[in-house]
């Protein structure tokens, strides 16, 4: 299963995404989505699973959890917008890593693009940066990975050009 990771779109979806996504079987979306319109969009093109950001509004607060666990080809994912970061996650996510033990924690917020191994926890945490245009990053980016035999493997990282 090939997976498109995203966050901090903040209403606006790269037309160019989709060349890297269209290989993916689902894409997973971090937070902060920023419209209907953008979720819409996304679910008309690929099954989405995302959970909603600070500044998401009511409506994408009814359609999607503030966080969303779940089981992939035997791995356990959580996915939270605001998560921290490994050795500095914010109380509520270090109860939530520390009860639900995820193979995968996913978070987005800080749009900051990290990829780490949490060796105190036992996990792969996974930050696809920012892909939108609001923000103080300088390029917008993304996740694509496998998940094969319950493993994640050949992790890329997308970048889409500068923010603005």
């Amino acid at each position: 299963m090939k997976i498109g990771v995203i966050s901090d779109t903040h209403g606006y979806l790269d037309p160019s995404i989709y060349k890297y996504f269209d290989s993916c079987d689902e894409i997973w979306h971090a937070g902060d989505i920023g419209n209907v319109e953008v979720a819409n969009e996304l679910e008309r093109y690929k099954p989405l699973r995302a959970v909603y950001g600070n500044v998401d509004g009511g409506e994408l607060r009814e359609r999607y959890p503030e966080d969303l666990q779940f089981t992939c080809d035997n791995l356990k994912i959580l996915i939270s917008h605001i998560g921290g970061k490994p050795s500095y996650y914010n109380k509520r996510i270090r109860n939530l890593i520390t009860s639900s033990k995820p193979d995968i924690f996913i978070c987005g917020h800080s749009h900051i693009l990290r990829v780490i191994y949490d060796k105190i926890n036992g996990l792969l945490y996974l930050n696809p940066g920012a892909l939108g245009r609001q923000g103080f990053h300088k390029v917008r980016t993304a996740l694509r990975f496998d998940i094969i035999e319950g493993k994640a493997k050949n992790m890329e990282v997308i970048e889409l050009g500068k923010r603005a």
